[in-house]
This record gives structure tokens, C-alpha cells and sequence, in this order.
């Protein structure tokens, strides 16, 4: 008996294996953490001094710790001055650093490694050794005013600012918010008085021994109350900080009065009770702990009484990069794809780069950077490790780390994984199981069903064995010749389709489908290899495009060239465009740069470039917009006015310079005034206000007052010297103004127009007016105006009333009395009213009689043309002065108009200036533009014409007309033909065809064919059977693209025809194969884009066609009938037996009858073109009659008859097919002379156009010689007598037909064969055909040149009416 313990031991062996085994997701490997503790921080070190770099990596594992200096791993053992401590910091014992040798100067990074593991680098940190101590400059003695401001300056480098310290009298200068020292090193001293006297020096600490500068001498005097000008000591400066920081912009000014001194940020006056912001010093801000609210435009405004002074400065806050998500551990399986997420802020944006133990990722097909993120495709094993996401900006830059971990594909993921992308994370839900139910068989006939240049779609079939339903797929598919293969799942159960998309152009990828059920995946299906298509042979767009201002009006481009396309670059077109304006020029460069001049000053310009080589243009760069640089205004402030308040004060108005004319932004207004008008010293007053109260003036003087504006590049142009004189006294205001002196109306039609004078005693300020009007009353309206308003316009009254006027002067004391006044408006049936010229009306009460002689129409009329749309007409005027200024009413009408269409009506315009820019044309036009000008009531005529073409455009409508049919004999190629787009907008230069089978996907996922030139067709091959596929076309021309076509849905036929021939030229029938299909011969059933009821409407031509000849037939014969003798009945009805019984042989007696001139009884037919018309292509009109399983064609003579004559009783009908002719095809079809003796070869049709063919097609027997009948172009029916043949009908021959047998044509003898021509692109309704009377005599030299008797045209009219007969069963519904 076994050993009990040892039975225990073995069960328990037992036990742990079973659930080791159940449980796989057991076996997942834990995160190991691993982190920087502290990172190593920017460091100011000092020659000579120890510096030290801080860091420590905590984790489970043992870590080992490296450090790098710019880039490159340090040799600690090989530097006795470095050495690595134990926490891992960097201590460097003496700092090195000279003019020539810097060695320890640079960016340091700390480096962490576990052993097998991973590695993990910290933030990197920059040490910085200062520089050798030195002045710039020395301080110098200065005097200061008791109470005044005053500085010494210390000019050092930044980086020693730091380290500077005053001293006076040789002891330390104790800084307070009265004496500070600036960012500079500079010392202020505000509101001095005599305790600050003395010997001061500057001196350079804790950079080795002591640096002092020369003493200077600060002396303090006395106030004496002279007047000081303000002078600006130093002002702020352009500063960049940290948030966090502080910040002290500095504002010192020197004057007496002593200045107040205030701040604003961004226009804003700043609240200095605020608990950050400080002014010390006399006027400098101090800001402590900024925030990135605190960046902005400071402007420090001083203001000493008589003189002000504005000096502005921008401080920017930097935010350091801080993460708003961190990168997560993340567990994965081989193949799958992964992301890592990293989204980081700052200002200014941060820089994201990735790092996989401690190596940059460098992107790739299979590393990819989406935004800040980082996609890891088609993961292998190699690709497990620590992964790091660095950001870094101008104010620092940090880290963080994430561990990946790929499993085994028998182990089960956990149930929440992080960071999947969307190809694989249906790839998770699908992982192992261990189920033993059966997983489904491999997918089969897995098919690229479309290949592009960077996509393929494939497509395959349901497996043989699913094992249930809700079945999915995954595509795994890789590069050919490497293992690192990629996953990407279907959308939904069910679908058997999946796009790949982001390929490689011209790569061959190797693909495998793999069908899943709730079991799990199921077997792989076999490897497909497919290879993507070349890439289009236009460039691509030109990398690194960068776009420098530098000038007012230029920049500078430069771009590198294309990484593809194919082909040598040829030029690259340049476009750029004024941002607000939808007009783009352009302009051609050769090289990889460009300085583009003539730009407007201050103006933000878009730039784009396309690269072109011999297939066209390429594809664009994206737009980049750049700003000119500013420069001061190029046009002084407007309307200018001065208004005299009282005896002392002047307010002074204006308006901004005209609208592009400030080139920056305007930072203010500069004023400035004198007494006199004579050149004195101005004071000056600066401004941001479009207003400017000057006070202080002395009474009854004249002060002249001129404005400009200014940027930050200086001030502009100043407007003129305008003068106004300040009362002697000032005027009363203690009582209101008296009545106004006069009150004059003068009515028009719908308006009133109004002067006045104002009240005669001037001592008594008056403010304004005060206008009242109405109908019978004067209280229903009233319009307030300025106290220099003399004329006022009352408009939008009625006709023909009777308004009453008041008018009356106000100041601040109240209003005056008024003065009234009424007037009837004229009534409507008067003229217009004119413009009144307000001037004229009151200056110059006599109007002159206008000049009889006729205006001068005006000369060198110029049409520039300044876009696609735009064209500039500018002109001379001979009555004019020769500095051509217009002084007078005058204005000028130009009209214009296009000659296609040659209808076209002119349009029309008004301007007062000698130029005019017509807008709204359509592009590449040819207009004609002329001018004419009117002067009161008279006009000139219109002047010589210019003549301007537009500018080309990209198309603005899409190519129409488009369609798809398959090529004869080959379902997988097809034809697509369109026309041009109905606004070009310029030469086609070529077409774009994208063709997909999903209708809705994006455009980049269209495959794309492109046309060269003007060509309207084109052939695309290589199409999967049985699918759908989408069609539409873009044209382009030198301008760029235009719209796309709407989608063209096409079907591909399910399988190839066994027999490779179109069913537009039917079916052989071979001896013993008599069987048809079942919708006969040239049906059109299953022909896309012809329906069933179009088959019906053809079928009703037909037939129309039919009884129009029959009726035509009838017709003539009823005609001969009635001339016919009595004696000829028998002779008819013997005629008629004949006929019936299809008797068609004569005899070669003197008694036999000559055969009819009808074109049935000919020797052979024969369908030949008629060239009428130039058209490329031969348009035929065919009308599909179902057949039965049994064709006449192939049966013998003797048995057609009792076929005929049963499809007429079912109303069957035969197929017929007529020539159209008004468009004939190119070539003609060759005529075989009919030959007089068998045997006769087939003749042999010719090649007519390139994509469609008119052919006769006549297939026969060697012992065979069938008649034929010529179709003359000029006559399409024309007729001619024929000798008889004799044929054998003891072996009726068999042959083959390609069409169904007509029984007119088939009714002479047994072999005779039928042609067809087969059917075009579309087909179109018959032509009526009318019969000639009579033959040409050159085509009719075999007929016989006796003439009928009465009786041999009795048996002719008996023989017709027996084919009267034949063509009634045809036609017999």
C-alpha cells in the first residue's frame, strides 16, 4: 500500500496543475513602478565654484543611474572633476569656464535603468556659468532737484545683473519702494533729498573677489521753482517671465513740476491698490507672482502739467509645460495596434517628443505621432518597455513614463485596456477562450476588390463552416518580407469588407483574414499579396514652406523640394492672396525661394505654393499667413476741426487716417500747438482720444493746431496748420440765445431744404439749433443741430404739403425764441429732386446759363485687368485742367458688356473719380468697356472701346454628361465618356476621374485616374465582376481644380461571356445549335441603362415606321392600279400566286418579267455610311424584338414561311435596324462590286471610330453568292433592277447569322444574309426615310434599258402586291 503522505502530496500536485491551467490570466506579469524621485533643475554656476545637478530614481528593482551632457552619456571614471553621489546627483568639484573652454557649460539629463527591463530619462536641465565680471560702462556724477527723481546707471551683462550691489560712502545702499535698483543693475532715487548725497559705486558680488566701478557724485539742490522739461531717464522694455515670477517694468521721468506717473494694461488703468501690483521708485511697476492675466501692453503715461509722455512695453508670460493627461501602462498582444495618450499645456504651446528606454522615437510606418499622442502598430515583442513623453517649451519642460507589457497570445487580456486604438479593440473582446466549441473555418475568396495608391479594400466570402452567427473578421496584413503585422477588424458582424487605408504607394502587403464567433477566431485564410498602385505622377506638396516679412512691403519664401512625385520639377507657382479678399494671384519661380515685393504695408498676406513637372500641377502646400511689418502712416488724421469753448480753451477733433493708410497699429496721437501763425515753438500733447481739450490759452489770440498719427515705428504725416482765435471775452451763457435773424425755405418734391442766420446779438453763447416741422404744426418732429449749422435738409416728406417750420437757438440756460416759417411741397408729378450742392446753393445764388457746346467724350480709355472677376477702366478727360482735378459736378458713366452671348446687354456704372473697378465679371471673358461724361445737362458721347480678357479661374460647374458602359468582350474594362464642364472658367488642361464602391466614403479613398488634355474619354481596366462602383469626374484647368461630377453608379456583369462578343452584335447559331437566348438575339435586357419601357418605345417607332411605308406603298400602287387595263386580271393573279408562294426565279426569254425597282430584290446588302455630317461618331437607333428559341434564319426556305406567318398571328415582330443620318461615322464600310459569277469572298467591313464600330457583317457559304443591297449617302433607299440568280433549293445551305432575318429581306431565296449595325452609346428615335423616284444613272448602268409595256407592268403590279401582302403579316399587331 502507497505512503499515505505521499498519496496527498501527489493529489495536491494534481489539484495545483488543473487550476495552474484554468486560470491563464493568472500568469499576467505585474507593472513594475518606476519614477523619478527628484529631477535636476537650470543652474547658474560660478567659475571655479562646486555646482551641483540633483537626481534620484526610486524603484522596486535595483536602479542604475547614467547621466548625459548634451545628448552623449559622461565618462565619470575618465573625469576626476565630475562624480556621480550616492542618491545618483552629479557633483562637479570645480567649475571650468573660459573664453575658449567651456566644458562644463550645457544641457545635463539624468538616466535610469533596470537591468532587463527598461530605462526611463528625467527632464533635462541647463548649467550655465556666468561670465567673467566687467563693467560696460561707469556711473557719472549727477545733480537732482530736492523732491525730483534721479538715476545712476551700472551697465552690465544679464547674466551678472544679479550679482550687482551700490554702495554709498562705502557702505550698502538699503533699498526701500523710494530707492530701488532696476532690472539693469541702474539705482533710482525718487523724491531725493539731502541724506541721499554722496559718493556712489557700483560693485559685483559672489563671483569671486569684488568688482567695483568708479565713485560718482550725486549732488541735491535746492527747488527753486524753474520750470524743468520732462525728460525720460529710462523707460520699460520689452520683458519675458515665467509665471511665478516677478517682474519690475521700470518708468523714470524727470521734470518740474515733478511728473505723475500712471500705468494702464492694455488700455486698462491698473488698480495699484491691487495686492501684486506695486509703482516705487516714482513710477516703476512692480509685480510679484505673475500670472498669465498679467501679460499684456503696459504703457506708462507721465504727465508734468505742461508737457505729457507715453512710453509702452509688452511683457509676455510664459506657462511651463504641464500634463493634462499622462501616458497609462498598458497590457497588449502581438499584432495589435496600442496608443499612448499625452495631451500637455503651456504658453508658448509646448514641443511633444517620445522616447522608448531612453532612445527617441523616431516616427515611422509603424510609430506614428497623432497630435501629442503615439500610435504603436502592429506590435512584436521587441517593442515592450518603458515609454516617456517629454514636452518642453520656452519655460521648461517635463516628463512622464508608461510600461507596456505584451502577453502571450494564450493569455487572456484583462478586462479594461487602456489606450487601444480603434483598429484593435474589438481584437481584445476576441481574445483566447477556452472553450472547446469549434471556431469557424477559414473566410474564403478573399479578394482586393480595390487598389489604390495608399488603400486597398478587400472582400470575401462567408466560411464554410461559421459555427454560428454574429461572425466578425480580422484582417491581419504586413509588409511583404517583414513580421510585424497589423490587425484591423471589420465594423460590425457580419461584414465581409474592410478598407485598409494609410499604405505605402507602389508596396506589395501581404493580407489574412481570420473569421471569429463567440467561441473565439477560427482558422486564417490563405495569404494575399497585393501590391498598391504607383502614386500619381503629379508632385506633391513642397515640405517646410516658411514665410519671413521682411520689409514693409516684402517677404521672403522657402520651401524644399517634394518628397513625391515623379519626374522633374518644372516650375513651382507661387499663390498668394490678401487675407479678407477671395482673389488669388500668382506668380511663377524656378528655384526654392522667393522675395515677393510690392505688398501693402502691415497687411496679412496668404501664401501657398504648388510644385508642377510634365504631368501638371501637384498638390498644394498648406497656407501659411504672414503679416508685413508696420511702418509709421502714410496719411495724416482727417477733418480736423477747432472749436473755440471760451476765451481760453480750444477743443480740438478728428478723425483716424484713412483706412489702410495707419500701416500698424496705432498707438496714439501726437497734437501740437502754437501761438501765432508764424513758426514758433510748439508745445506737444500726446493721446490716444480722438478729442484733445487745450487749455491755459491767453484771450483774443490765434493758435494754429496740427495732428499726427503714430505706430510703434514712429509718427506719421501731420495734418495742416488750422488756426482759431480765442475770445477776447468770454461769451454770456447767463441768459438763452435771442431769435435767430432769418429762416429761408426752399421745397422740393419729398424734401425741404432750410437756412438760416443766426441771432444778431453774438455775446450770447449759442450751443446749437433746434429744428421743427410737421404738417399744420411744427411740434411733430425735431432734429437737433450743431451751433455751426447754417442749412439743414428735411427729407421723406410727402408731395404737395403744407408743412409748417420752427427754428430755434439753445445753450445751457435754455431755448431761445423761435423763428417760423412755412412752404408746400411740389407734387409728385414734378421732377425728380436733385442733389442739392449745399455751397452753391448759399454762395452762389446765380446759376450761369449752361454752355451750348457739347462735351468731350473722354480719351485713352484703359481696361488693366486685376483678377478673374475685376478689371480696373481708367480714363483721361480733355476739358479738364492738366492736373486732370475735378473741380466741378461732373460725373462719368462706364458701360460694359461680353459679345458671347451676342445678345448681351450693357451694364452700367457712376463714378466722380477718372478711374472705376469693374467687379462681378465672369473669368476668362473678353469684355469691351467705354466711357462717357455728363456734366449738368450735357452729355458727351461714349469714347473708343478697350477691350480686357479675365483671368482664368478654377472651373466653377463640374464635367456633364457623364456615363459608363462595359467594353465589348471584357466586363472588367469599362468606358467612361463625359463633356466639359459648362463654366470652364478657362482651358481644360485635363480631367480627374475618382472611382469607389462606397459612395460615401472620403475623397482620399477614392481610387484616382487622372486625363491629360482635353480628351472626353477614357478607359479604366482591371474592374472586379459583379460589384458596384461609383463614378465621378473633377476637371481642372492652370488655375486648379473645379467641383466633382455627382456619383455614377455602374454594375459590373457577374461573369465573362464564354464567347468574348458583345451582345450588341449578337449570337452565332451554328448548324445544329438553332436554340437562342431567352430575350433573342441584340436584346437589351441586362443592358445597363435600358429599360423595359425604353424597349416598348423603340418597339412603337418601329412600328410607326413599318405602317408609314406600308401606307406609303399602298399609296403608289392604288395609283398604277386605276390606269391598268380590264384584260390584265389574270395576268395579275398569276403574278400574285407567284409571289405568294416566295417564287423570286426568272427565266432568260424575251417574256420574262423584269424584276421590280424595289430595293428589296437586290443582288447583295450592303449598309454603307452616309457622311452628312462632320460628328465623330455613327448614331444608330435599334429596336429590340424578342425572339422565340427558333430562328427563321436557320431553317430552310420552305419552313420560314409558316414561322413568319405564326409570329404575325402572336404579334411578334423581327428586328430591325436604320441608319441615322445625321450622324454618319468617319470611315465608310467598303462596297464589294457585285460579282457575276460565284464564288464571291465576304466582304469585309472597315474601322470606323475609335470606341464604337459600324459594321456589316455577312457570314456565307463558299458555293454561296447572296445579293446585296447598296446604300447610297445620297439616297438612302435607292433602288436599281438586278439579273436573276438561280439557287439551288434541293440542299439549302445553312450558314450564321448575327442577327434575327427580316422577312422582306429573307423572302428571294434561301442564303440570302441579313446585316446589322451595332448599337452606340445611346440610341436615338428613326429618321423618317423617304423612297427616291428615281435612280441615279451611274448607280443604275446594269439595269436594263427597256421600258415597260402595259401588260409586263399589270404582272409587276401583281407581283407588288403580293409583297403587299408579305410586309402586312410583318407589321400586324
Amino acid at each position: 500500500m502507497a505512503d499515505p503522505p505521499r498519496l496527498l502530496v501527489f493529489f495536491a500536485s494534481l489539484i495545483s496543475l488543473r487550476f495552474c491551467g484554468a486560470d491563464k490570466g493568472s500568469d499576467i506579469r505585474g507593472f513594475t513602478p518606476f519614477q523619478f524621485v527628484v529631477e535636476p533643475v537650470d543652474t547658474l554656476a560660478v567659475r571655479g565654484l562646486p555646482a551641483v545637478l540633483n537626481c534620484s530614481a526610486a524603484s522596486d528593482a535595483p536602479v542604475r543611474v547614467e547621466w548625459k551632457k548634451d545628448g552623449t552619456f559622461l565618462n565619470l571614471v575618465a573625469d576626476d572633476r565630475k562624480r556621480q553621489l550616492a542618491d545618483g546627483s552629479l557633483l562637479i568639484s570645480a567649475v571650468v569656464h573660459s573664453k575658449h573652454n567651456k566644458p562644463d557649460e550645457g544641457v545635463y539629463q539624468c538616466v535610469a535603468t533596470i537591468d532587463n527591463l527598461g530605462t526611463i530619462s528625467s527632464r533635462t536641465a541647463r548649467l550655465t556659468v556666468a561670465g567673467l565680471p566687467r563693467f560696460l560702462s561707469q556711473p557719472e556724477g549727477v545733480s537732482v532737484r530736492s523732491g525730483g527723481t534721479e538715476m545712476l546707471s551700472c551697465e552690465v551683462t544679464e547674466e551678472l545683473a544679479p550679482f550687482t550691489r551700490w554702495e554709498r560712502d562705502g557702505r550698502p545702499v538699503e533699498l526701500d519702494g523710494r530707492v530701488i535698483q532696476l532690472p539693469s543693475g541702474a539705482l533710482v532715487i525718487s523724491n531725493g533729498s539731502q541724506s541721499d548725497a554722496g559718493l556712489y559705486r557700483c560693485s559685483i558680488d559672489g563671483l569671486g573677489p569684488a568688482k567695483t566701478t568708479d565713485e560718482a557724485q550725486l549732488q541735491v539742490s535746492a527747488d527753486s521753482g524753474v520750470e524743468e522739461k520732462l525728460e525720460t531717464l529710462q523707460g520699460p522694455v520689452a520683458v519675458v517671465k515665467v509665471v511665478g515670477e516677478s517682474v519690475l517694468l521700470p518708468c523714470v521721468m524727470k521734470g518740474y513740476p515733478v511728473p505723475v506717473i500712471r500705468w494702464t494694461l492694455n488700455d486698462r488703468p491698473i488698480d495699484e491698490s491691487r495686492e501684486r501690483f506695486a509703482v516705487i521708485g516714482g513710477g516703476s511697476l512692480q509685480i510679484v507672482n505673475l500670472t498669465e492675466e498679467d501679460a499684456g501692453i503696459y504703457v506708462c503715461q507721465a504727465d508734468s502739467g505742461n508737457m505729457t509722455s507715453e512710453i509702452q512695453a509688452e511683457l509676455t508670460v510664459h506657462v511651463p509645460p504641464r500634463f493634462l493627461t499622462r501616458p497609462s501602462n498598458t497590457y497588449a498582444q502581438e499584432s495589435m495596434d496600442i496608443i499612448f495618450e499625452c495631451d500637455v499645456t503651456g504658453s508658448p504651446p509646448p514641443t511633444v517628443k517620445w522616447m522608448k528606454d531612453g532612445d527617441t522615437v523616431i516616427p515611422s510606418d509603424y510609430f506614428r505621432m497623432k497630435q501629442h499622442n503615439l500610435q504603436v502598430l502592429g506590435l512584436v515583442k521587441s517593442d515592450e518597455g518603458f515609454y516617456q513623453c517629454l514636452a518642453e517649451n520656452d519655460a521648461g519642460n517635463v516628463q512622464a513614463s508608461a510600461q507596456l507589457i505584451i502577453l502571450d497570445l494564450d493569455v487572456a487580456l484583462p478586462s479594461a485596456v487602456p489606450s487601444l486604438t480603434d483598429a484593435t479593440t474589438d481584437h481584445v473582446a476576441s481574445g483566447p477562450s477556452e472553450r472547446n466549441d469549434p471556431t469557424p473555418s477559414a473566410p474564403r475568396d478573399v479578394v482586393a476588390s480595390l487598389v489604390s495608391t495608399r488603400f486597398i479594400k478587400l472582400t470575401w466570402r462567408l466560411p464554410a463552416e461559421p459555427h454560428g452567427e454574429n461572425i466578425t473578421y480580422s484582417v491581419f496584413y504586413s509588409l511583404e518580407g517583414t513580421n510585424r503585422e497589423r490587425v484591423e477588424n471589420t465594423s460590425g458582424p457580419g461584414e465581409m469588407q474592410v478598407t485598409i487605408q494609410n499604405l505605402v504607394p507602389d508596396t506589395k502587403y501581404t493580407f489574412r483574414v481570420v473569421a471569429s464567433n463567440a467561441n473565439g477566431p477560427g482558422e486564417s485564410s490563405t495569404p494575399l499579396t497585393v501590391a498598391t498602385q504607383l502614386e500619381v505622377q503629379v508632385p506633391g506638396p513642397a515640405p517646410n514652406l516658411q514665410v519671413v516679412s521682411v520689409g514693409t512691403s516684402s517677404v521672403t519664401l522657402s520651401w524644399d523640394r517634394p518628397v513625391t512625385g515623379n519626374g522633374e520639377i518644372q516650375t513651382y507657382r507661387l499663390f498668394y492672396s490678401e487675407k479678407g479678399r477671395d482673389s488669388e494671384q500668382d506668380v511663377d519661380v524656378t528655384g526654392l525661394s522667393y522675395t515677393m515685393t510690392g505688398l501693402k504695408t502691415f497687411t496679412e498676406y496668404s501664401f501657398r505654393v504648388v510644385a508642377y513637372n510634365k504631368h501638371g500641377p501637384g498638390v498644394s502646400t498648406e497656407d501659411v499667413v504672414v503679416r508685413t511689418l508696420s511702418d509709421v502712416p502714410s496719411a495724416a488724421p482727417q477733418n480736423l476741426t477747432l472749436e473755440v469753448l471760451n476765451s481760453t480753451s480750444i477743443m480740438v477733433r478728428w478723425q483716424p487716417p484713412p483706412t489702410g493708410t495707419l500701416n500698424g497699429e496705432l498707438t496714439g496721437y501726437r497734437l501740437r500747438y502754437r501761438k501765432g501763425l508764424r513758426r514758433a515753438d510748439a508745445a506737444e500733447i500726446s493721446t490716444s482720444q480722438l478729442f484733445q481739450l487745450i487749455e491755459g490759452l491767453e484771450k483774443g489770440k490765434v493758435y494754429t493746431v496740427r495732428v499726427s498719427a503714430s505706430t510703434v515705428n514712429g509718427s506719421g504725416p501731420t495734418t495742416e496748420w488750422i488756426a482759431a482765435e480765442t475770445f477776447e471775452n468770454d461769451l454770456d451763457e447767463s441768459q438763452v440765445p435771442g431769435v435767430p435773424s432769418s429762416l429761408h425755405v426752399r421745397p422740393l418734391v419729398n424734401r425741404i431744404v432750410v437756412s438760416w442766420t443766426p441771432p444778431e446779438n453774438q455775446d450770447v453763447l449759442v450751443r446749437g439749433y433746434k429744428i421743427g416741422y410737421g404738417i399744420g404744426s411744427p411740434h411733430a418732429h425735431t432734429v437737433t443741430l450743431d451751433y455751426k449749422q447754417r442749412f439743414y435738409s428735411i427729407d421723406n416728406l410727402d408731395p404737395s404739403s403744407h408743412y409748417v417750420i420752427t427754428l430755434k437757438a439753445f445753450n445751457n440756460m435754455g431755448e431761445g425764441i423761435p423763428i417760423y416759417n412755412s412752404a408746400t411741397t411740389r407734387p409728385q408729378s414734378d421732377p425728380i429732386d436733385p442733389d442739392i450742392d449745399f455751397y452753391e446753393l448759399f454762395n452762389n445764388p446765380y446759376t450761369p446759363a449752361p454752355d451750348p457746346t457739347p462735351m468731350l467724350p473722354p480719351v485713352g480709355v484703359q481696361a488693366t485687368v486685376l483678377s478673374h472677376d475685376t478689371v480696373k477702366v481708367s480714363w483721361a478727360d480733355n476739358s479738364l485742367a492738366k492736373n486732370q482735378k475735378i473741380t466741378d459736378s461732373r460725373y462719368y458713366t462706364i458701360r460694359w458688356k461680353t459679345n458671347i452671348p451676342a445678345n448681351t446687354k450693357y451694364k452700367t456704372a457712376n463714378t466722380t473719380t477718372l478711374f472705376h473697378t469693374v467687379t462681378a465679371l465672369k473669368p476668362n471673358t473678353l469684355y469691351e468697356f467705354s466711357v462717357m461724361v455728363t456734366k449738368s445737362r450735357r452729355s458727351s458721347t461714349w469714347s473708343m472701346t478697350a477691350h480686357g480678357t479675365t483671368f482664368e479661374s478654377i472651373p466653377s460647374s463640374a464635367p456633364k454628361d457623364v456615363t459608363v458602359i462595359s467594353k465589348e468582350g471584357n466586363p472588367r474594362i469599362i468606358n467612361i465618356n463625359w463633356q466639359p464642364p459648362t463654366e470652364a472658367n478657362g482651358k481644360i488642361t485635363g480631367y480627374i476621374i475618382y472611382y469607389s464602391t462606397d459612395v460615401d466614403a472620403e475623397v482620399h479613398d477614392w481610387v484616382v485616374e487622372p486625363v491629360l488634355g482635353n480628351r472626353l474619354t477614357h478607359q479604366i481596366q482591371g474592374l472586379t465582376l459583379d460589384t458596384t462602383y461609383y463614378y465621378k469626374i473633377q476637371a481642372r484647368n492652370s488655375k486648379g481644380m473645379g467641383p466633382m461630377s455627382d456619383a455614377v453608379q455602374f454594375h459590373t456583369p457577374k461573369a465573362e461571356p464564354s464567347d468574348k462578343m458583345s451582345s450588341d452584335q449578337g449570337l452565332q447559331v451554328k448548324p445544329g445549335h438553332p436554340t437562342l437566348p431567352e430575350h433573342g438575339i441584340g436584346s437589351n435586357i441586362d443592358k445597363p441603362g435600358i429599360t423595359g419601357r425604353q424597349e416598348k418605345r423603340v418597339l412603337v417607332i418601329v412600328v410607326i415606321v413599318s405602317v408609314g411605308v406600308f401606307t406609303i406603298i399602298a399609296v403608289i400602287a392604288g395609283a398604277v392600279l386605276c390606269t391598268r387595263r380590264s384584260n390584265s386580271h389574270q395576268k395579275k393573279k398569276r403574278a400574285a400566286c407567284k409571289s405568294s408562294t416566295g417564287s423570286h426565279k426568272y427565266k432568260n426569254s424575251s417574256k420574262d418579267l423584269n424584276p421590280p425597282d424595289l430595293w428589296i430584290h437586290h443582288e447583295r446588302l450592303e449598309l454603307k455610311p452616309m457622311d452628312k455630317s462632320p460628328e465623330p461618331n455613327p448614331v444608330m437607333t435599334e429596336t429590340p424584338i424578342p425572339r422565340t428559341a427558333q430562328d427563321p434564319a436557320a431553317e430552310p426556305s420552305h419552313q420560314r414561311r409558316g414561322h413568319e406567318a405564326e409570329e404575325s398571328r402572336r404579334g411578334g415582330r423581327p428586328k430591325m435596324m436604320m441608319p441615322f443620318d445625321s450622324q454618319p461615322p468617319q470611315q465608310s464600310v467598303r462596297n464589294q462590286a457585285p460579282a457575276p459569277e460565284p464564288p464571291v469572298a465576304p466582304s469585309q467591313p472597315s474601322t470606323t471610330a475609335e470606341h464604337q464600330k459600324t459594321e456589316a457583317l455577312i457570314k456565307e457559304e463558299p458555293s454561296i453568292n447572296p445579293p446585296t443591297a447598296h446604300v447610297r449617302p445620297t439616297h438612302p433607299l435607292k433602288s436599281f433592277a438586278a439579273p436573276a440568280i438561280t439557287v439551288s433549293t434541293h440542299n439549302p445551305p445553312t450558314y450564321e447569322t448575327t442577327l434575327p432575318s427580316t422577312p422582306l429581306l429573307a423572302q428571294p431565296v434561301p442564303g440570302v444574309k441579313t446585316a446589322s449595325i451595332g448599337t452606340l452609346i445611346r440610341a436615338r428615335a428613326p429618321m423618317a426615310v423617304t423612297v427616291p423616284s428615281a435612280p441615279d444613272q451611274s448607280e443604275t448602268s446594269t439595269m436594263l434599258d427597256t421600258t415597260y409595256e402595259t401588260d409586263e407592268l399589270s404582272e409587276e403590279m401583281a407581283h407588288l402586291e403580293g409583297l403587299m401582302k408579305d410586309l402586312n403579316a410583318i407589321t400586324t399587331d
